[in-house]
């Protein structure tokens, strides 16, 4: 835990000035310019007395302001926290309040009256905008601070992270320049890495792999192509012009830029599209891959500084969700519940340890006790290992169906209704059984908007046992789906009231 973030940013800039470190709309940002710009923002918050382990957070949508803070937060040795810019003020009090944040800094325009409320229902005094070049605009100074931080794991960390909250409170997991290095150095060795790559971020920077591109960018040289947000045309013209080597998707993006132009095929300068968030339907990735796509399907997790297992693109494999090797220096086990190794091929929880995991939960006075054995992190996700030790995820544990006194993982089901060509999205839930305790249930999105309903049942009887055949399917327009695309079946839940197709 001693490697100090601090000096990236810096020995970038001397290494390579004229390098571009971000690309914005048409601005180019050098990582001198970046550097400067750091500095500058850095100089601001030292004089309003942040420093070491002081927790800063920031509401922003993608643009330049959040990759300066962050490098001038490393710069101060305080940690940075990202918020989720599409929840409530109520919403983002708990991370603020938690983390006793000292300091919540928002960019001019729609955001700044949510920063602000949050602030005020959190406690937090200080409050201010800062820009892209770096400039700092106090609204109200941060009280100096009269403690030390509340954690020794915050000295020298570089981001607090606070997981999705799919399941109970969300926690906030502390991540430090060893657990950022650490999943650079492991993705380069897996997927490769130069200079002169360029990752398009069109997902959300304040998630854990936002900001891996940001951190992957600075230790190699490359650049950071950030776009407002997701716009299937807009991916699709930057791949054409923009020579992007790499970028980061979920299933409902990649079909979406499949979409814009059905015969669109990849450049040949695109050398990895990495595939998280769930379930891919095998169809999918089979046209991406005839139109030439490198896809890489992925595993990762906040409180492991992103990937944890990906499947390089030159590796095929029958399903989509399986054969993902782990990043090297990391350690995968699926273990029962009792807490031993099960058999090859038999599901179990993932087990996961290796040096990108992150220091612990914040306010964890045991280290998370709760999930970590022998150093290593449970994970909570359900998986298997193949021969080769090769990583098939199936599912959350929190999600896992038993009907009957049998396990019904909704992702394998969810993963046959994708194969149907009339599906667009699924989701598997459960509903209460006198009998046999639960039922899986089925939502679904149509791939086109008629009024045929196709016999989804007997598609899925064709595929899996008749005890994980959803007893219902109900047709939706949209599913609930978090910031990074993980879809949330709490949320679906709350829609059973709707008629049944």
């Amino acid at each position: 835990m001693s490697e100090e973030a601090r000096d990236w940013l810096p020995g970038r800039a001397r290494r390579t000035p004229d390098a571009q470190a971000l690309e914005w709309g048409d601005e180019a940002i050098s990582y001198s310019a970046l550097h400067r710009r750091a500095e500058s923002l850095s100089a601001s918050l030292d004089e309003v007395g942040i420093g070491p382990g002081d927790v800063v957070a920031g509401l922003f949508e993608n643009g330049l302001e959040l990759p300066v803070l962050f490098w001038a937060l490393q710069s101060r040795g305080a940690v940075f926290l990202p918020l989720n810019w599409r929840l409530t003020p109520r919403e983002l009090s708990h991370p603020l309040t938690d983390a006793r944040a000292r300091l919540v800094l928002h960019a001019d325009g729609p955001l700044a009256e949510a920063a602000r409320r949050a602030a005020r229902q959190s406690g937090v005094d200080g409050v201010g905008a800062v820009t892209g070049q770096g400039q700092l605009a106090l609204e109200r100074r941060p009280e100096p601070r009269a403690e030390a931080p509340i954690s020794d794991l915050l000295q020298g960390a570089m981001a607090l992270l606070y997981t999705s909250g799919t399941s109970g409170q969300p926690k906030g997991a502390i991540l430090g320049p060893e657990a950022f290095r650490a999943s650079a150095e492991g993705s380069a060795a897996l997927l490769g890495s130069s200079s002169q790559d360029r990752w398009l971020a069109c997902m959300p920077l304040f998630h854990v792999g936002g900001l891996s591109i940001l951190v992957r960018s600075c230790l190699y040289g490359g650049t950071a192509v950030l776009h407002a947000g997701f716009d299937a045309e807009q991916v699709v013209r930057d791949l054409q012009l923009k020579h992007i080597t790499h970028i980061s998707l979920v299933a409902s993006m990649l079909d979406r830029i499949l979409a814009v132009d059905e015969f669109f095929r990849a450049p040949s300068t695109l050398r990895c599209a990495l595939l998280g968030g769930g379930p891919t339907p095998g169809s999918l990735i089979d046209q991406a891959v005839g139109l030439g796509w490198p896809i890489a399907p992925t595993y990762g997790l906040t409180e492991a500084a992103s990937q944890v297992a990906t499947r390089p693109p030159a590796l095929s494999s029958s399903s989509p969700e399986s054969g993902l090797v782990p990043l090297p220096g990391t350690r995968i086990r699926i273990l029962d519940p009792q807490g031993l190794d099960c058999p090859v091929g038999q599901a179990g929880e993932i087990w996961v340890a290796g040096p990108t995991l992150m220091r612990g939960y914040l306010g964890s006075s045991e280290q998370g006790k709760d999930h970590w054995l022998e150093e290593g992190f449970c994970t909570g996700d359900m998986g298997r290992l193949d021969e080769e030790g090769g990583l098939a995820v199936l599912d959350r544990r929190d999600d896992l169906i038993v009907s009957g006194g049998e396990n019904i993982y909704p992702a394998e089901v969810e993963a046959v209704l994708l194969r149907h060509p009339a599906v667009a999205e699924a989701g598997v839930t459960a509903i209460p059984d006198d009998r046999f305790g639960a039922r899986p249930v089925a939502h679904w999105v149509p791939s086109e908007k008629d009024d045929e309903v196709p016999d989804l049942a007997e598609h899925c009887r064709a595929s899996l046992a008749g005890f994980k055949v959803p007893v219902a399917f109900y047709r939706r327009d949209t599913l609930p789906r978090s910031a990074s695309g993980k879809l949330l079946r709490r949320a679906l839940n709350e829609t059973l009231r709707q008629p049944v197709c």
